[in-house]
Parts: C-alpha cells; sequence; structure tokens
C-alpha cells in the first residue's frame, strides 16, 4: 500500500537531488538510487553538500539506496550522513527509507543501526524510518529535541520496540510504530508494549499511532484502562486487524471522547459494529472496511 513517494513532507515540497540540481531553500530534496543510476550515493551526498547553501538544509529524505537490489542495508548512509554533519548545522528532519512497494516491499528493506544519526544530529526533531530488517535505534539514550518518530513496518521486532520505549524522549509529541506481523517480523505481544501504556513515558506525548498491527483488539482492550489516553489528543490505530471485539473494548473507554482524531481506517468491523462504533464516537474514521473471511483479517501492509 506504499506506492508513491513522498512529493511533500512537513508542509515543505520534496523533489530528487541531481549532480545538476540547483538547491532551493524551502525544498527538501531526496537523495535516491534507481536500478540504472549512473552517480553512486556519496558523489550525490558530495555534490549537495558542497554547496554553501547545503548549510540551510532542515531536512533529507533518503530513498532506495540501492536501487532495486533489497540486499543491501543502509549502513553506507548512516555514514554518509554522519560525515555530512558539519555541512548540514540546521538538519533536524530525517526521513531514512521512501521506498515504495514497486522499488522494494517494506519487509525487503534492510536498515541498519541508525543511533549514530542521534550523535551526529542533536538538533533532530523528525525522524521517520521505514523497514524493520536489521533494524536498529541504540535505546538508552537521551534525545531531547526529539519531537516526532515514526517507524513503518511489516513487522516490527520486538527488540526494535524495546530499544524505542528505552529512549528519554522528553519533548517527543508524536509517536507512530507499524507493529505488522509475525509473518514478517513481528515477534512481540501486548506485553511489550506495557512500558508505553503505563502512561510514565514521554510526558509531552499527544499523538499515538500503533498502526498495521496484528493485535489490535487486544491493544483496543489494554487503552480501556491506561493512563495514557488522558493525555493523547489523537489516536490511530488505522491499518491493522480491528474487528468488533475490538471495537467493543474502545466504547467502554468513554475518555476517548474528548480525542480530537479517532482513525481507525482500514478494519474488519461489520455494518453493525461500525454503526455502534459511530454512536459513541461519531468522528471516527472508519473508510476502508474489510470483509472477515475464513483465513482472518490480515494487517494492511505486510511484505
Amino acid at each position: 500500500m506504499i506506492q508513491e513517494n513522498l512529493t511533500s513532507w512537513l508542509e515543505q515540497p520534496v523533489s530528487d537531488y541531481t549532480p545538476d540540481s540547483s538547491i532551493e531553500p524551502g525544498t527538501i530534496y531526496r537523495f535516491r538510487m534507481d536500478w540504472d543510476a549512473e552517480t553512486s550515493m556519496s558523489e550525490l551526498f558530495a555534490s549537495y553538500t558542497a554547496d554553501p547553501k547545503a548549510a540551510q538544509t532542515t531536512g533529507i529524505v533518503i530513498g532506495a539506496w540501492f536501487g532495486d537490489n533489497s540486499e543491501m542495508d543502509s549502513a553506507e548512509l548512516v555514514q554518509l550522513l554522519v560525515g555530512a554533519r558539519h555541512a548540514l548545522p540546521n538538519l533536524e528532519a530525517i526521513f531514512f527509507g521512501d521506498i515504495i512497494s514497486e522499488e522494494n516491499e517494506i519487509s525487503w528493506i534492510n536498515q541498519t543501526d541508525i543511533s549514530p544519526l542521534f550523535s551526529a544530529y542533536p538538533a533532530l526533531k523528525h525522524l521517520v524510518v521505514r523497514g524493520g530488517n536489521g533494524l536498529s535505534l541504540g535505546g538508552n539514550m537521551c534525545l531531547e529535541s526529539l519531537q516526532s518518530l515514526i517507524v513503518q513496518t511489516g513487522g516490527l521486532p520486538a527488540s526494535v520496540l524495546a530499544e524505542v520505549l528505552s529512549l528519554d524522549l522528553p519533548n517527543l509529541e508524536h509517536l507512530e510504530l507499524w507493529l505488522g506481523t509475525n509473518e514478517y517480523g513481528w515477534d512481540g505481544g501486548l506485553a511489550d508494549l506495557q512500558p508505553l501504556l503505563a502512561g510514565g513515558l514521554f510526558p509531552k506525548l499527544k499523538q499515538l499511532g500503533l498502526r498495521n498491527s496484528q493485535i489490535a483488539d487486544e491493544i483496543a482492550e489494554a487503552l480501556v484502562s491506561s493512563p495514557l489516553v488522558d493525555r493523547l489528543e489523537s489516536l490511530d490505530l488505522s491499518l491493522g486487524t480491528l474487528t468488533d471485539v475490538g471495537a467493543g473494548h474502545l466504547m467502554k473507554c468513554p475518555r476517548l471522547i474528548r480525542l480530537k482524531s479517532l482513525d481507525l481506517h482500514f478494519h474488519y468491523l461489520t455494518d453493525e459494529g461500525m454503526r455502534s462504533l459511530l454512536g459513541v464516537y461519531p468522528g471516527a474514521k472508519l473508510q476502508d472496511q474489510q470483509i472477515l473471511d475464513e483465513y482472518g483479517p490480515y494487517v494492511a501492509v505486510g511484505e
């Protein structure tokens, strides 16, 4: 379902960078290689950072790093970004893996330990990472500036989830985790989310997405008694396997009424379940109703 590359991010246009590009202030540039690219990523970075205007860069997008070669991980890109830190003194937003299904399925994206980026860019405010294979965020670090963290996977390893929850993020307002399915890397359970649902982490968190999850019904049940709900302005359980069972749990949590946004799109609620839930939460987003069959529910983004 990830079929289009970014055209904008953080209210700024996104354009592919080439050695012939003239850096325009207010534009976020994407670095990527097509299968027939004649310029390497290191050459692209060297060309970009040689331009004095690169110092104005606030955001960077990393696309497909080796064309359609799914075997190569992102270690070189981490090294390139770390090496460019002095040329990018104002960088505060990184989208790491703007790779669409036509280039590589999300479960084929091979990431690496991206924690060196945190030391290289201590002013980082926004981080998006797509792909969970080989991914590590290091953990047990204080990222004082980070305001939003999004990790998109077809299956998030429990070890990576634990790293996220071990981070000290005093100013984090938006957290979005695509938990995925055990067929593509998810090996956790509700217990792995308890440190988050207990409400003691991330004191400024307002927007929570636990998306694309095969345990959506269990998460919905846990939210009924979660102290975290009282701090949230938006909740996103979309793209997962939510059924009438999970919807029934949500309807037992009147504290959700105060939410500005409840996103449940791509779900397995019946018509009756949808009517019941909308009776309690009229503003809930319930597009993309899926039909439950004998094979069971599936997350929206797996392979």
